[in-house]
């Protein structure tokens, strides 16, 4: 009994050094791993930005007072590129070309309804086929307006004297949003490669029909699967713990505020996860094509769903509830728990167990799917 187990971890340890000698081979799949590490996760970190940055905005000034100039003065960037004066006969032309995001139309004798205690109306125009800035930048140039206003008449109302708001922004006190699309994107990609590489390790040993060799050896069906599960674990588990330290915490500069061991580790058992799900894929898929079309139907709800890009809370109660049992929930709930809070394993551990359970479950029925698509 110890020599033939012994003799089935030598088998799956040099059946998985086969899968990654074959790995290397593949210049696609090598570059696919690379670039979602590296590049994948900059451009997501720096091009999906939620915040105003350098908006386009004119005003149309009407007043020609002290107040519609502090008003036009207010709008500094980084948010805000210096405002261009322009007529009302210039709005729609201007709009139509795209040049402006925001207009804002500060009406005649503004000043003096503000002196007088009036609610004169200001015309903010907006192109709104620019939907992220449109949106947020609207709030801002409010914000802005109002408190140039107050500042202004210096009549301030006697509730705001009495209670003040502080606000203070923890875990990410800039609002930086590469410290959460970086993070975000890395989880992605993890989920993304891990059941690629393994779904693709099992339908190219078959159309190649290594697979068929592989069967008539004293070799079992476990082993087989666990070698591929084991390895391209590896490959992810080394890409993504290089992608945390060099790019998001180097070259991006996000701080990491807790542990990269506990956070490797459930990366691990994440991993076990999704691996024996990407074997499982590739059971029932016939050949590559089929395994991208079932890619499809499986990653965009895990990740849709996991919490990483729409907060649990949002959800119906019901899919909040059923979303429990998917192995990408629970990795981004330790994810952010341990990389933005700091959290130990005195707090994680329920994701962690989770985890495991899921895991074992994927990987029995993965196996005797496995078992059967061979017999």
């Amino acid at each position: 009994m110890q020599l033939s187990f012994k003799q089935s971890l030598r088998n799956i340890f040099h059946l998985g050094v086969k899968e990654l000698f074959g790995l290397w081979r593949d210049p696609l799949m090598v570059i696919l791993i690379v670039y979602s590490f590296t590049i994948g996760i900059y451009i997501s970190a720096k091009a999906a930005s939620d915040t105003i940055s350098n908006a386009a905005i004119a005003i149309v000034d009407e007043d020609q007072s002290q107040l519609s100039h502090r008003i036009s003065d207010a709008f500094t960037p980084p948010m805000f590129v210096k405002p261009d004066m322009i007529t009302q006969a210039e709005i729609d032309s201007n709009m139509d070309n795209g040049r402006y995001t925001f207009v804002l139309v500060i009406p005649p004798d503004f000043q003096k309804d503000v002196a007088a205690g009036n609610t004169p109306t200001l015309q903010l125009n907006v192109d709104a086929t620019r939907m992220s800035q449109a949106f947020t930048g609207s709030g801002y140039i409010e914000q802005i307006v109002s408190q140039e206003i107050q500042t202004f008449t210096q009549n301030s109302s006697s509730s705001t004297d009495l209670a003040q708001i502080v606000v203070r922004n923890r875990f990410n006190p800039n609002l930086t949003p590469a410290y959460f699309n970086s993070v975000v994107q890395l989880i992605n990609n993890i989920t993304m490669l891990a059941i690629i590489l393994t779904g693709a390790a099992l339908i190219r040993e078959r159309e190649s029909g290594t697979l068929e060799h592989l069967l008539v050896l004293p070799i079992t069906t476990f082993e087989i699967m666990f070698s591929k599960i084991w390895s391209m674990l590896l490959v992810v588990l080394v890409a993504s713990m290089a992608s945390l330290i060099i790019m998001i915490r180097g070259v991006l500069h996000v701080p990491i505020e807790g542990s990269v061991g506990l956070f490797m580790l459930g990366v691990a058992l994440y991993l076990f996860a999704v691996t024996s799900l990407g074997i499982f894929l590739a059971c029932i898929a016939s050949n590559m094509p089929q395994l991208g079309i079932l890619l499809i139907l499986v990653l965009l709800p895990m990740n849709m769903l996991s919490g990483g890009s729409t907060p649990l809370e949002s959800m119906p109660e019901a899919l909040r509830y059923a979303v429990q049992v998917s192995p990408a929930t629970q990795f981004v709930s330790f994810s952010q728990a341990i990389l933005y809070r700091g959290a130990g394993i005195t707090v994680v551990w329920k994701q962690f167990s989770a985890l495991l359970l899921i895991g074992s479950v994927f990987f029995w029925y993965s196996w005797g799917r496995f078992r059967k698509s061979v017999m």
